[in-house]
């Protein structure tokens, strides 16, 4: 291993990157350092010309082709970000670029690929798909095959951003985290720290749903996955390189693997401290990094991620805000049984007290017991027993919704419906400032004999949060109501009219 660390270092030295590429800052993550009592740095690969890493790599290569081969092309397979590294090289040196991309590629990427002058081909539904179908084109056709990770001079391009990591902190460094997808980030930037500086810790981070390294070393030989998870994209690979599995498996020290609500907390970190968006496999270094920190206790070191990647779709943001609460334990989500009776709701807001309520979801279904999903901010999930222990000690069972995919991602947007109890129903559509107090303020207003039949509201971080509310009452209620929400202050408006109600939940 030492003559092939020897060869890497050399590579490495000699790559040829900074044509296309820039040497990226290594900035401290300040209220992640804060947080975590570490010192966090960020390695902001985000910040290249194509937003990613993958052009070091890609440039690296193709800038040793010779003359006849830029000729005749090149070929490469995709999810996104080594697509807009070849395009973009291809463009620097004058050739022509085929770019083989999974159906699934956010269109934010493929569209990029394609102002850059290359020619896009949609196959299959993960790297591992693409790349077969690229081959069957390269035969075909004479290209060059510019591989995204297994190549030699792919990993010294990407290994530039180890030697520009050493260079730019000279202290000593605890660990590195980086994002595995097929492995030539990790593989190169591995190679030139071992070489360098051995005691630097190399840990390798990959998604719950996509760790076919993690399976490779520990089955000793690259496994393929028979699926993929395709939220990180950029990490999607079903099978990891030979070349780069020889030196994971050599090179790293750990392996760490994170699900989907800490790398959406993670993108919610770096946009905290760097004002930037993350694409998911571009945050999978701080994810790591945090649940090295946590698993392991460590204080006062010097942490370094690589935030490789900011190629985000825009239509995936209120995704990621939505589970970065969760992934970063400040929500939790119950599903709380209360008795259907006028007040009772009442009383697991006065019983829930100064909380933050985060969500309210309640349809009327039954006569005896009412079943309501509930979220509350917390510092973190050791407050969770505690929240239940309170309920039960006012009478109200709950259960912890936590770790219910099911939940989080589907029934929250669907308790509701129509109902068979609901007789005598309006609907008002509110605006309640948020702020401590709110929902009590509103509740106090209600008489004992109007009935709340449904309630649904969700914190989206503004100043006002939208409520629709069901309320039972008489026909001559409805005057005395408006009275009593006009005092109150509060926007609403009567919605008992409208269609969309009437077909849905009417």
């Amino acid at each position: 291993m030492e003559l092939r660390l020897l060869t890497y270092l050399q590579k490495i030295l000699n790559a040829q990157v900074y044509d296309v590429a820039v040497e990226s800052a290594l900035e401290k993550g300040t209220k992640l350092s804060r947080r975590l009592g570490n010192h966090v740095w960020l390695k902001r690969e985000d910040t290249q010309p194509v937003r990613s890493f993958k052009l070091r790599g890609a440039y690296n290569k193709m800038s040793r082709l010779t003359s006849e081969e830029l000729d005749r092309g090149v070929i490469c397979a995709s999810a996104g970000n080594h697509a807009q590294g070849v395009a973009l090289s291809a463009q620097r040196l004058g050739c022509r670029a085929v770019i083989v991309m999974p159906v699934t590629t956010p269109r934010l990427k493929y569209e990029a690929v394609k102002a850059l002058g290359a020619v896009v081909v949609l196959e299959g539904d993960s790297y591992s798909d693409a790349y077969s179908h690229a081959l069957v084109l390269q035969k075909e056709n004479g290209y060059v095959f510019v591989h995204p990770f297994d190549d030699p001079d792919v990993i010294a391009g990407q290994g530039t951003i180890g030697m520009e990591i050493l260079r730019q902190h000279q202290h000593p460094i605890h660990a590195v985290f980086v994002a595995i997808g097929g492995g030539g980030l990790i593989a190169g930037v591995a190679a030139y720290i071992k070489a360098v500086r051995p005691e630097i810790k190399v840990i390798g981070v990959q998604m719950e749903d996509s760790n076919a390294m993690i399976q490779s070393v520990r089955e000793g030989k690259p496994v393929l996955l028979h699926d993929v998870g395709l939220f990180s994209d950029g990490t999607a690979v079903k099978r990891v390189g030979d070349e780069t599995f020889r030196m994971t498996r050599e090179l790293v020290d750990d392996f760490i693997t994170v699900d989907t609500d800490a790398v959406c907390a993670a993108i919610k970190d770096a946009f905290e401290d760097t004002r930037s968006i993350l694409e998911p496999a571009g945050a999978m270094g701080i994810a790591g990094l945090k649940q090295y920190v946590q698993q392991n206790g460590i204080r006062d070191k010097n942490l370094v991620a690589i935030t490789c990647g900011a190629n985000m779709n825009f239509d995936r943001l209120r995704f990621v805000a939505e589970r970065a609460e969760a992934g970063e334990e400040r929500e939790a989500l119950f599903a709380v049984s209360i008795p259907e009776r006028p007040g009772s709701f009442r009383e697991l807001c006065e019983t829930i007290g100064h909380r933050n309520v985060t969500e309210f979801n309640y349809r009327m279904s039954e006569t005896e017991k009412a079943h309501v999903l509930v979220g509350l901010s917390i510092e973190n999930n050791r407050e969770i027993p505690e929240i239940q222990k309170m309920l039960a000690a006012h009478g109200f069972e709950s259960m912890d919704l936590g770790e219910d995919e099911l939940a989080k991602e589907h029934l929250r947007y669907m308790v509701g419906g129509r109902s068979n109890c609901s007789d005598q129903e309006r609907i008002y559509r509110f605006e309640f400032p948020e702020r401590t107090g709110a929902l009590m303020r509103f509740l106090s207003n209600m008489k004992p004999t109007w009935n709340i039949s449904l309630f649904h509201y969700r914190n989206q971080g503004a100043d006002y949060g939208r409520v629709l509310v069901g309320i039972q009452m008489g026909e001559t209620d409805a005057a005395e109501f408006q009275r009593s929400m006009l005092e109150l202050g509060y926007f609403f408006a009567d919605e008992t009219s409208n269609p969309a109600y009437r077909l849905f939940l009417s």
